[in-house]
């Protein structure tokens, strides 16, 4: 990259400020995502949160840094070219869905209340909201790059897929590449690490989001069911694949994703249960999480990894 390149990308683009409804802390956001594999995030301080995405629709890449002042969390974006105001408010909008903070999250303090659990896991880690994927897309994309390999094989391929075929933004002297553009993937031929399937699978998938099939605001407004068999019309997305996207993605916050084993055995390890609960105990625990059933779920996840260091297993289970 030149300098000059450098220098648009690091050019301050816009502002924002969001106001979290509810318990939120960014600097939990930052642990997470420096722990979470899919992200490959390295923090240049614990203090912002610093990445590049693409916007939905546009597909637009952007640069964000954050910082959390009080309570309040602001923005700064980056880009190499003048960002239009519609582009502004749906960066806007697409981090508030990245960080959680698109829900009101004021009642989640109640479900500590009903469940002695959930209350435990909320004070280990006070202010913990799940942290999304960048995009539904993003999402998608690691569902099919994930399928029957390890997890940290999976990260490293996405990794070198979003320097070598991403787009690069200086944010904060420190350069951030997002994953390739829907229009990319539409045009993939091959890439180390990935067998020939997979890349057909991404072929479609970036095909899918460049005519923009999807998008998350409406995945989300969907019933839960329709949103789920919509998103396994594509290539190589089953039920485990389409949870994950609609959950992690879109960012539903109401879901517990019963196609993930890793889910039962951190409910399983978090209760103290002898064995595996069967449907109908299953249903009795998780309705008591209502209507943050997702976030009680990101909780899990992050306690069982922390107790028992078990972080590099499969990262997808459809397909292969």
């Amino acid at each position: 990259m030149n300098d000059a390149r450098e220098t648009a990308s690091a050019a301050s683009r816009g502002t924002f400020t969001i106001d979290p409804r509810g318990p939120f802390s960014l600097a939990s956001s930052i642990r997470f995502l420096e722990g979470f594999a899919p992200a490959a995030y390295e923090a240049a301080s614990s203090a912002t949160l610093d990445f590049a995405f693409s916007l939905e629709g546009s597909w637009q890449v952007v640069g964000v840094s954050l910082e959390q002042v009080g309570t309040q969390v602001r923005g700064r974006l980056h880009a190499s070219r003048a960002l239009k105001r519609a582009e502004l408010s749906a960066a806007r909008t697409q981090v508030e869905r990245i960080l959680s903070l698109d829900v009101d999250g004021t009642a989640f303090t109640a479900v500590g209340e009903r469940d002695e659990v959930v209350a435990g896991m909320q004070q280990r880690y006070p202010g913990l909201r799940p942290v999304c994927f960048w995009s539904w897309y993003e999402a998608a994309a690691w569902a099919i790059i994930g399928q029957r390999i390890r997890m940290t094989q999976a990260a490293q391929i996405k990794q070198r897929m979003a320097g070598e075929l991403g787009e690069t933004v200086v944010v904060n002297g420190g350069a951030r590449s997002a994953f390739p553009a829907p229009a990319v993937l539409a045009g993939l031929e091959g890439f180390p690490g990935l067998v020939g399937p997979k890349v057909e699978r991404l072929r479609a998938l970036g095909e899918a989001a460049r005519r923009n099939a999807f998008d998350s605001e409406s995945l989300r407004g969907m019933p839960r069911d329709e949103a789920l068999e919509a998103l396994k019309s594509m290539p190589g997305i089953g039920p485990f694949s389409a949870e994950l996207i609609l959950l992690r993605g879109a960012g539903d916050p109401d879901h517990a994703p019963l196609h993930e084993p890793r889910f039962i055995t951190a409910l399983t390890h978090a209760y103290g249960l002898p064995s595996a609960p069967d449907a109908a105990s299953l249903d009795e625990i998780t309705a008591a999480w209502a209507p943050f059933r997702t976030w009680v779920t990101l909780l899990l996840r992050v306690q069982l990894e922390d107790d028992t260091h078990e972080n590099a297993g499969s990262a997808g289970g459809d397909g292969g």
